[in-house]
């Protein structure tokens, strides 16, 4: 619902700023989601005076202006076929934003003139489709006005979102009322004076039994000798400003009583009218040509309103083209109606279409508004085309809407949580257009017509609620302070225990080290010892223990030497907690860090002969799990570089996402090795991952997806490409599963092969793909798109070309 806030003052008189207005709408329930200052938009555009208008050099369209802006003269290139010396134009300077085209102007020069802005059209400047021709304004103009003081522009427009049970509020009296109750300011009087009789109506009306449900009521009046034409700019620019498009003035004043103050009406040229109105239900199969330059077929039951020669337009939707007013009308027929919202709706979605009335009728508005309706249209119509006007003609009656509710002022703290006295209650209720006929504790309270969402002591205390001021409700927490609500452990202690359980599930022992190492051992694991993050201790419990650990990884090597020392040379510790990197409150991490050397399986007559020292690939396969049962992403990047010294080049990695680290993991440095006395123990391999860097799981109602299973059976495809040394392994899976998102589920590297066949430099690697159709079976050419796309996205993305 949009509306200017000189509009809105025509009905509420109030001094309030525009930003108290839209706080107050806000707070009162009708929240504002847009405010516009078409003051500020079109401030750079002021009026000028053409000098001089010349024949361009070098263009037979084109005029060369020399246009005085009030503070200096500039030289513009027109195309426009009316600038003319002397006359009054409006100027856009360079720099300027032109709102009806788009475009921000530059100085340039066309057809080797210079030109510095423009003079600008009703289109250009948004306010019309008029282009023959530059703004022509009256030479009695004065030089530099505003634009926007010359058009009305100077409005500032207001958006309000409404919600569907606010009918009353789709009218700009609706939003002055709820306004003036919240204490903004006080609602203007309306005159609904009766226009007297002059002439007498040759239209009559009537409501057809099986309609009278549809449409209990309806008023018309003839009025004779109207002038019709371009409505007054007034009228014109209120429309403009929400975005309608003034036509004639019989139409814009129907525009005007919709959206001012809630009140659909028709207008019928009456001498296309043949015969009396009558209003009844559709058969089903009749043809409308609508004012909307639409085509409608009508069903069954929809509310029509006819005369002899058959249906002239849908009941509170839309009217029809055969009895449309134009410039040349003369004699008018006014319509005033109230129709079934629920009726109207229906037919509205059935036909697919919308209007201004729709929406209003089909949320229900004032019944008993619609006489006053009739005379204020009236007597503005009267205003401004003339005529001699005849009786009301009535057809049917009023709806009844005698809605009493009792209520107890005590419901707003029962329901809301805060009290408000009941003498402010009332006040509230009463400037809400409510009667309030008190009975003791209780009350019974009358609802007003125009509210029609009303019906329930609780819409009662939402009513005094909201203009007390929805800022007004207190705080309260809802959360109950004897309960625990929100998990009692931090999450860094649920990512240890995660990854405490899956690395005992997988054979790895925990082990608890001091958080205190020598400074010589620190040194070789990244210690950071300086004067802003000093990490030796000054009164260390022994004097080989002097530093906080930068690294839990020299105490699991530690451990594992004096376990090979006492006959356990096959070790597999870890442990969970923190490392150190400054002195402060922040500098220190949660890392679980893991270790693995000697033989992966211990002897045994089953295994002979295929026992195997430890590899990196063992402790890739620990760090890996460890990472998803803490819920890391598995669009994890593995990158060889960035790996800290203490790991062997070559044989070590780092899991990341972008910047950040989540892991390092590999075989550690011989040099590293060696200082630690662990040579006779073969490879030592080992992982940290840093569970503060692992991201929250951005669906917090569950860690995994559901199980989604297909009825087909997959389909495997094996690969092989042959690939420079230097390409991951990990960049063809990527590119083989960016090939498709929608049938590729599996990809997995089976075989490495360097040799015979395949040149110097280069590998080959073989790869199973795993399809899984999903509605219906994959055909062979599907297969063969699927096997393009992957052999098309290798090569592009790695240079990989299939092995022949």
């Amino acid at each position: 619902m949009k509306f200017t806030v000189n509009w809105l003052k025509e009905h509420l008189d109030t001094s309030a700023s525009i930003e108290e207005i839209c706080e107050a709408l806000t707070n009162i329930g009708l929240e504002v989601e847009e405010v516009e200052d078409r003051a500020k938009i079109f401030a750079p555009f002021r009026v000028a005076h053409v000098e001089k208008a010349e024949q361009h050099p070098n263009a037979d369209r084109l005029r060369v202006c020399v246009v005085n802006t009030g503070t200096e003269k500039l030289q513009v290139v027109c195309g426009a076929p009316n600038a003319r010396t002397g006359m009054k134009a409006v100027f856009a300077p360079s720099g300027s934003y032109v709102p009806g085209i788009d475009m921000t102007l530059k100085k340039g020069v066309i057809r080797g003139e210079e030109s510095n802005g423009m003079l600008v059209s009703e289109r250009e400047m948004g306010l019309s489709e008029e282009h023959d021709g530059i703004i022509d304004l009256p030479e009695d103009t004065e030089i530099g006005t505003p634009m926007a003081d010359i058009f009305g522009l100077n409005d500032v427009i207001i958006e309000i979102g409404l919600t569907p049970n606010r009918a009353d509020c789709a009218g700009i009296r609706g939003i002055a009322r709820d306004l003036a109750a919240a204490g903004l300011g006080t609602l203007k009087p309306l005159s609904f004076e009766p226009v007297a009789k002059s002439v007498d109506s040759p239209v009559k009306v009537t409501i057809a039994d099986d309609a009278k449900e549809a449409c209990p009521l309806f008023l018309g009046r003839y009025i004779k000798g109207v002038k019709n034409g371009p409505s007054p700019s007034w009228l014109q620019q209120k429309l403009q400003a929400i975005g309608l498009r003034p036509i004639s003035t019989l139409v814009d004043i129907t525009n005007l009583m919709t959206i001012e103050l809630n009140r659909p009406l028709h207008v019928f040229d009456a001498d296309k009218v043949k015969g009396d109105l009558s209003v009844t239900l559709s058969k089903g199969g009749e043809e409308l040509e609508a004012l909307n330059d639409k085509e409608y077929t009508l069903g069954e039951g929809m509310t029509v309103i006819c005369d002899d020669t058959g249906v002239l337009g849908l009941g509170g939707i839309v009217g029809g083209t055969s009895t449309g007013v134009s410039d040349e009308t003369v004699n008018v027929y006014l319509e005033a109606a109230y129709f079934d919202p629920m009726r109207t709706a229906r037919t509205g979605r059935r036909l697919q279409v919308s209007s201004d009335a729709r929406y209003r009728f089909e949320r229900g508005i004032d019944p008993e508004f619609t006489a006053e309706g009739m005379e204020y249209a009236t007597r503005l119509l009267v205003d401004l085309c003339g005529g001699e006007v005849s009786d009301v003609i009535q057809a049917g009656s009023v709806p009844k809407h005698d809605v009493v509710i009792p209520y107890a002022p005590s419901r707003v703290l029962g329901l809301i949580g805060y009290d408000i006295p009941a003498a402010r209650q009332k006040d509230i209720l009463v400037a809400l257009g409510f009667e309030v006929d008190e009975q003791g504790d209780t009350w019974n309270v009358r609802v007003p017509s125009w509210r029609v969402d009303v019906n329930s002591p609780a819409c009662l205390v939402e009513e005094v609620t909201r203009i007390e001021g929805l800022d007004e409700v207190p705080v309260i927490s809802v959360r109950r302070e004897d309960s625990t609500v929100e998990a009692s452990e931090p999450r860094g202690r649920t990512l240890a225990r995660a990854a405490r359980t899956t690395l005992i599930s997988r054979g790895v022992d925990e082990t608890i080290t001091w958080s205190f190492m020598p400074k010589e051992l620190a040194t070789i694991f990244g210690a950071n010892d300086n004067q802003t993050a000093a990490l030796t201790l000054s009164n260390p419990i022994s004097s080989d223990l002097d530093q906080m650990r930068p690294s839990i990884l020299p105490n699991l090597i530690t451990a594992a030497r004096e376990n090979s020392r006492r006959g356990f040379p096959n070790t597999a510790l870890f442990e969970t907690g923190p490392v150190f990197r400054q002195s402060n409150s922040d500098g220190q991490d949660l890392i679980c860090t893991a270790l693995r050397c000697g033989s992966i399986q211990p002897k045994h007559w089953s295994n002979q002969g295929s026992a195997r020292s430890v590899d990196v690939y063992d402790m890739k396969a620990d760090v890996l799990a460890v990472l998803e049962a803490c819920g890391a992403p598995d669009s994890l990047q593995l990158s060889t570089d960035q790996v800290p010294e203490y790991y062997h080049p070559g044989r070590s990695a780092r899991l990341g996402l972008g910047k950040s680290t989540l892991a390092y993991f590999g075989e550690l440095h011989p040099v590293v090795v060696a200082a630690m006395d662990m040579e006779d123990a073969g490879p030592v391999v080992g992982f940290e991952v840093f569970l503060d860097n692992i991201p929250a799981p951005r669906n917090k109602g569950t860690d995994k997806p559901l199980l989604a299973l297909s009825p087909l059976q997959p389909v495997h495809r094996d690969f092989a490409f042959i690939l420079d040394e230097g390409v991951a392994a990990q960049d063809l899976v990527r590119a083989i599963k960016g090939a498709d998102k929608q049938f590729i589920r599996g990809v997995e590297i089976f075989d490495v092969y360097r040799g015979k066949g395949v040149d110097e430099g280069k590998k080959s690697l073989a790869i199973a793909v795993t399809f899984q159709p999903g509605d219906q079976t994959l055909t062979d050419s599907e297969l063969e798109g699927l096997s393009r796309k992957i052999t098309s996205n290798v090569e592009q993305k790695t240079g990989g070309v299939l092995r022949a």
